[in-house]
């Protein structure tokens, strides 16, 4: 029988209880600890997110990444083609960092710890409101026999609890329908030279696949991560297989014999949510907000500056007990990003619904002015407004592939 330590005499009384210890839940309480807020991070312990791990140099410059989390550092793309015709991308000066997710999630809680945020190893159970008083957060921790529960009371909870938030699901109107998309990938250790599948890896190069057999909507991905790297993709349609998709991009890439370290699957969210708040004092912040970039599947610089504009929101809030306060962190994140992902999103619309229009999707790739501003608006989180004659130039290009004025 679990045992019941909800603390009800002699409940503590936090800021901000802030559930969920990924990039975005980890940011927001490193953020609110340093402003001298007392926080609470709920985490839920054995998970790994599914995620490639490409970190642009904004990320790493705006959040303090040090060098060592670094497993890769990529200096070109290859986009492939439902053809098998493949398109070299060099990013140019700089690299794009890659992490793996099973020790970067762990050092930014261990940030929030030591910037003064409390970590706890819980499962989020509910939000109750028994009188005029903060808000009631029930929480469990242990298993089995060790199971115990908790309550603390919150002025703030930020829910930074994944797409399927439990969180957003029972404070935030419209959060169960978010739409979604589902990623798996497998972690496998990178052939020795020499050995099958050693000719498919680049240690500085990320290879893409937009091919409908791996993925009939999106794309897959095989991205080194040193002695590993990871082979994934991602998909919205019902029935597709992920793992047979996964299976086949193995073996077509010679890594089917290649050891498994670990697989891991997640739901993703389409595009970001109406409401980031109940109006009251619950916010949500990176996946359970819906902040995962349409086309490319780019979540963690935004899951990291959503739980940041979710800290700046939290503490005028905390300040002033105005609610509407809360509403400033989608509002902000939108003045920021909500044009790139708008442009995102109907390049996913337009060029991922056949394979005949993936293939010219590359085939556009191979232009020098596509892969600039490619590269420049990715690695530095801005559209690039300075080159008026290259942008004019890409979208005439566009519309000759798209209306196949010109061969792919």
């Amino acid at each position: 029988m679990a045992r019941l330590d909800d603390g009800h005499n002699d409940e503590r009384t936090y800021d901000v209880v802030v559930v969920g210890g990924g990039p975005a839940g980890a940011t927001a309480a490193t953020d609110l600890a340093r402003a001298g807020h007392a926080v609470l991070l709920l985490d839920k312990p054995g998970r790994i997110k599914p995620c490639g791990g490409a970190i642009p140099p904004r990320l790493i410059r705006d959040f303090a990444i040090p060098d060592s989390l670094l497993v890769a550092k990529i200096r070109s793309a290859r986009m492939v083609a439902p053809s098998g015709k493949a398109v070299d991308m060099p990013v140019g000066e700089g690299f794009v960092g890659m992490v793996d997710r099973e020790r970067f999630d762990p050092w930014l809680r261990t940030r929030a710890e030591q910037a003064g945020a409390e970590l706890r190893e819980a499962a989020f159970e509910t939000i109750t409101r028994p009188d005029d008083g903060p808000a009631r957060v029930h929480f469990s921790t242990g298993a089995g026999e060790a199971l115990a529960r908790h309550a603390v009371r919150a002025r703030l909870v930020i829910g930074a609890d994944g797409a399927c938030s439990p969180v957003g699901r029972a404070e935030v109107p419209g959060h169960a329908k978010m739409r979604q998309v589902f990623a798996y990938h497998e972690i496998l250790r990178v052939p020795q030279a020499g050995a099958p599948g050693a000719e498919s890896v680049e240690a500085t190069r990320c290879d893409v696949y937009y091919q409908g057999r791996h993925s009939p909507d999106f794309y897959s991905w095989i991205f080194p991560h040193g002695d590993t790297l990871s082979i994934g993709t991602g998909s919205a349609k019902k029935g597709f297989s992920l793992r047979s998709s996964i299976r086949a991009l193995r073996t077509a890439t010679g890594l089917d014999h290649a050891e498994t370290v670990r697989r891991e699957g997640a739901p993703l969210p389409l595009k970001p949510l109406k409401r980031w708040d109940n109006g009251r004092d619950v916010l949500l912040a990176g996946d359970a907000a819906g902040v995962v970039a349409p086309a490319s599947g780019e979540g963690i610089y935004y899951a990291m500056l959503g739980g940041r504009l979710s800290a700046e929101a939290a503490t005028v809030f905390l300040k002033t007990g105005d609610a509407k306060a809360l509403a400033r962190a989608r509002k902000s994140f939108k003045k920021l990003h909500g044009r790139v992902f708008w442009i995102l999103g109907m390049m996913q619309w337009v060029w991922y619904r056949s394979d005949g229009l993936r293939e010219r999707f590359v085939s556009i790739c191979r232009d020098k002015d596509v892969q600039q501003l490619t590269w420049d608006s990715y690695m530095n989180k801005e559209l690039v407004r300075a080159k008026p004659a290259a942008h004019a130039r890409i979208f005439f290009k566009d519309l000759a592939h798209l209306f196949r004025w010109v061969s792919p």
